[in-house]
């Protein structure tokens, strides 16, 4: 039979890992996202050596599993100098990670804005900067907003995987309570239901989000 007890007893510890594991979920998204809007802007209206450059990065990344991107920068990273306790090397391992997939999702959206939109905003006079903070941003925003949340939710996903490295998230502190207690039925419906939470959170959000956003619609040219 089931007893939820033994878990609910350590309830002090499971909140304290659920804060981290939310506060590494979020640092890493909102930094994700600023880098995978630079590399997308980069790609876009740089030089071609460095649209070469961030491309490499991208496939790079987004062709290599997170968890062996996690092991090489946390074990191998002390060869090359770069020697972190685990949360700064989650907080980096999952900035870059999901960097690489934010800028294609920017990427598209720049592409999927309307040719005629950035044509009629450069003659009207107006400088780069000027089109795509007034222009391309906010239409892309709309396009890809249901991408950004879906990828908001891999990330959340892929915090389980910091167990591997010792953070004390909600899969390692949750999985040693239950080896402890002998509830290991118990803990895992316990871990999953604390997901399942979060992403339906995120879901709500983003489509608040979206209807907050709707505005910018546009009509294809």
């Amino acid at each position: 039979m089931l007893d939820f007890g033994l878990i609910i007893k350590q309830m002090p510890a499971i909140l304290a890992a659920f804060g981290v594991t939310f506060g590494i979920w979020i640092v890493s998204m909102l930094l994700a996202a600023a880098l995978g809007f630079l590399v997308a802007v980069a790609r876009r209206f740089g030089p071609k050596p460095l649209d070469w450059l961030l491309r490499a990065y991208v496939e790079v990344f987004r062709g290599t599993p997170f968890l062996v991107q996690l092991f090489l920068l946390y074990f191998g990273g002390p060869y090359v100098g770069l020697s972190l306790e685990p949360i700064p090397v989650a907080l980096l391992a999952m900035t870059v990670y999901g960097g690489a997939y934010f800028s294609e999702i920017f990427r598209a959206g720049f592409e999927a804005v309307p040719r005629g939109h950035v044509e009629a905003a450069e003659c009207v006079g107006l400088t780069r900067a000027q089109i795509l903070r007034r222009i391309l941003v906010p239409e892309m925003t709309m396009l890809v907003l249901p991408l950004c949340v879906n990828m908001a939710i891999v990330l959340l996903k892929e915090t389980a995987v910091l167990s591997i490295i010792t953070v004390p998230e909600l899969t390692l502190v949750i999985g040693v309570i239950g080896s402890q207690q002998y509830a290991f039925v118990e803990s895992m419906f316990l871990l999953a239901l604390f997901y399942w939470l979060l992403v339906e959170l995120c879901g709500v959000l983003g489509r608040w989000s979206e209807a907050k956003l709707s505005r910018f619609r546009f009509a294809p040219s």
